[in-house]
């Protein structure tokens, strides 16, 4: 099986550039796979997929937009010919940019390659482009079952579905000794006994982390000051620090700043939360947290309610209700105790279902069974 994995984005990538790395590095070593990468010059992607031992690389831009159909016109040129050398058996595609290009590019191929998409969002897939792309894709991989009945709605119903779970390396993804995490908490909160909670999903706004520092303020005082905040990813907006000082939390709310490693973070929480409320799916950062023995509280929206088993290593709350948030926080304040006991399910569950291995298997049984298929 020839394979081409391509993805646009032409920075960090985020949760596109975890899930490729990912199945790339998994697929490498197996028997009768050639894997080769495809992702703009200077993309995080391209650069850890050049690290993965037998991963061929592809330096292609994925240009979008009517003002670039010069860029455009010669990034297709370049794919066209990279895929008439390789003739590859099956394209998975990440993305609406890399969709349109690929598409584009396999235009008068002697053989056409099966073409699949994952759907990495919850952003609708609705117009004359999706309709047009729909008939012209075999499969779509859905990294959650509520993408999948979205997908169902779709143009995209034509094509053949699967969910297969995103995957994470819970190897990587452990819990610290109790020793090495309280040095880490220490560092950050000088002995404090407050109860932290944290995510490593980023600040976004949509991720809802202000939702949690508004139900912060809505609890008594009391227990607001038992409370602290701590989150990866890149510096809040002016605004959300003008309403963090409006509301007099600055000083409980933690940035760490955008990270290579997450996991001195996570160490440092006694649980954490995504509370998104647009484009999520699945989440990577919640099945980080949980690997590494940390119960999750998230919002019901899209797929993150399947990552939790309620009561049992984490809780659900209505999307942007912080009402119910701040419920919730007072709920992990009077029953701290628990917290521990919570991880350890977290930490079990994720090595039930959250493994790298199971990622890779089910998106190579996909993989197969569309290359099977008349």
């Amino acid at each position: 099986m020839k394979l081409l994995l391509t993805n646009f984005h032409d920075g960090d990538g985020g949760g596109h550039t975890t899930y490729l790395a990912s199945l790339a590095k998994g697929l490498a070593p197996r028997r009768e796979v050639s894997v080769c990468v495809a992702a703009p010059p200077g993309s995080r992607l391209l650069r850890e997929a050049g690290a993965i031992p037998g991963v061929a690389t592809l330096a292609q831009p994925f240009p979008n937009g009517l003002r670039r159909l010069g860029a455009i016109r010669r990034a297709r040129e370049a794919l066209a010919a990279h895929l008439r050398e390789h003739a590859y058996d099956l394209i998975h595609v990440n993305g609406s940019a890399d969709h349109r290009l690929v598409l584009a590019a396999m235009r008068r191929l002697p053989r056409r390659p099966r073409l699949l998409l994952t759907k990495h969002n919850s952003k609708p897939m609705q117009g004359i482009g999706h309709w047009w792309r729909a008939r012209r894709t075999d499969q779509v991989i859905a990294v959650s079952d509520f993408t999948r009945r979205a997908l169902a709605n779709t143009a995209y119903a034509r094509c053949r579905l699967a969910t297969v779970h995103n995957g994470i390396d819970t190897d990587y993804y452990a819990p610290w000794p109790a020793d090495r995490a309280r040095a880490e908490r220490d560092a950050r909160f000088a002995d404090s006994p407050a109860l932290v909670l944290g995510s490593n999903a980023g600040t976004a706004d949509y991720k809802g982390w202000m939702d949690l520092v508004e139900a912060i303020a809505l609890i008594p005082a009391a227990q607001r000051e038992q409370v602290r905040v701590l989150l990866a990813g890149r510096p809040p907006s002016a605004g959300s620090l003008a309403r963090m000082d409006a509301l007099g939390l600055r000083g409980q709310v933690h940035f760490a700043g955008l990270l290579d490693d997450v996991r001195p973070m996570i160490a440092a929480i006694d649980a954490g939360f995504v509370l998104s409320w647009d484009v999520e799916t699945i989440s990577f950062a919640c099945r980080e947290m949980m690997a590494m023995g940390k119960p999750v509280l998230v919002s019901d929206y899209a797929g993150l309610p399947e990552n939790i088993r309620l009561g049992v290593d984490g809780w659900v709350t209505p999307v942007r209700d912080v009402p119910g948030i701040a419920a919730a926080i007072q709920m992990l304040l009077e029953q701290r105790a628990t917290l521990p006991a919570m991880g350890e399910a977290a930490r079990a569950h994720a090595l039930e279902e959250f493994g790298i291995d199971r990622f890779v298997d089910g998106t190579e049984a996909v993989y197969r069974e569309l290359l099977a298929a008349e």
